[in-house]
């Protein structure tokens, strides 16, 4: 999606990422994302030159979920360390605290991209990613008994019925 990022729209972007999100059942992504694409889209906000014009992309591919941002300014971000009493300035460091790796591709001089990665591998996702033949092949052998070894054998009821 592009946009201007302008405090205003940086909420707008947060509601559209984790309703995206939900959509695709990752729901245990949306506040490490949302946090991500907040920061990302803070820093074109503070620093990007010459104009706050950027494009936001969010993508799903196996097992690893990337998020970006593309602006006009050709200026790589540099992480800082910040001070203990500033109230700017980590916004890089916790995006990498909160994801999986980041970085920051060149685009000559039409800009740059930086990403974020957070791994889409962990039980709820990964369950929420089977496909409908995955979980019926895992149901079917669940209830698969092995005839042959009696301790894997189905209970019997007594009861007439």
């Amino acid at each position: 999606m592009e946009l201007q990022a302008l405090p205003s729209r940086i909420g707008q972007v947060r509601r559209i990422v984790s309703a995206q999100l939900r959509y695709w059942h990752l729901d245990p992504l949306i506040d490490r994302a949302a946090l991500g694409v907040t920061e990302l889209l803070t820093n074109v906000h503070r620093h990007a030159q010459p104009d706050k014009q950027c494009t936001v992309k969010i993508e799903l591919l196996l097992d690893r979920l990337t998020v970006s941002v593309h602006d006009h300014d050709p200026r790589l971000p540099v992480v800082r360390e910040a001070d203990p009493g500033s109230t700017c300035g980590r916004g890089l460091a916790m995006v990498a605290a909160v994801s999986e790796s980041w970085g920051v591709q060149p685009d000559g001089e039409s800009g740059k991209v930086v990403w974020f990665t957070l791994p889409a591998s962990s039980p709820a996702v990964t369950a929420a990613l089977r496909s409908p033949y995955e979980i019926a092949c895992e149901a079917t052998l669940r209830h698969t008994v092995d005839v042959r070894r009696p301790e894997h054998a189905p209970a019997r009821s007594a009861v007439a019925g």
